[in-house]
């Protein structure tokens, strides 16, 4: 028991913790069933077997009774929970930048940035800032990306198109557009 209790506590961070409730050599009983409903927990054993009674009220009451024969297969589902509950790393990556050379007003639309793309390429659907006097002046998202007259999916560097923003229009000539993609990375213990 106190093997498992230091393993649990190594486990512990500022974001997440294992609880111990209980801890007791022998087998899993009824009261230990009714201490992990209350608690709204589960309830493991080492080498151990809960009675009939308690197996029948875990079940009636949807409980989960864990058995495990080696202390560090606990530890590692323990673990693994414990890392489902931590919030996943928001990861950018730099993809391109574009700069205005025009602003548009097109009837139904709203304000279009006509703009070269310098590096990189431009995605749509990408996330964008947009940059004034090198002061981020909006962040947000690329709703539309134009070649031409034709919606398309990514315009690389060299090349010219159109370019609009998801509930934003207040872009000017010189402004400069930063593309990223978020990635949302699950983080482990």
């Amino acid at each position: 028991v106190e093997a498992i209790n230091a393993s649990l506590n190594k486990l512990s961070t500022d974001e997440v913790s294992a609880q111990l409730l209980m801890s007791a050599v022998g087998g899993i009983s009824e009261s230990d069933v009714q201490r992990a409903k209350a608690a709204g927990a589960s309830s493991s054993g080492g080498n151990v077997r809960a009675n009939k009674q308690a197996t029948e009220l875990a079940q009636r009451e949807g409980i989960e009774i864990r058995y495990y024969n080696i202390i560090y297969d606990l530890v590692d589902d323990v673990k693994a929970a414990m890392s489902g509950l931590l919030k996943p790393e928001r990861r950018e990556t730099f993809i391109g930048n574009a700069e205005i050379l025009e602003v548009f007003t097109i009837t139904k639309v709203g304000k279009v940035a006509g703009c070269r793309v310098t590096d990189g390429v431009v995605e749509r659907g990408a996330g964008v800032r947009l940059i004034r006097d090198n002061v981020v002046v909006h962040e947000g998202k690329l709703s539309t990306l134009k070649r031409f007259k034709d919606e398309v999916k990514e315009v690389p560097a060299g090349q010219e198109c159109g370019m609009a923003f998801e509930k934003y229009e207040d872009m000017r000539a010189g402004d400069t557009i930063e593309c990223f993609r978020v990635e949302q990375i699950q983080r482990a213990l």
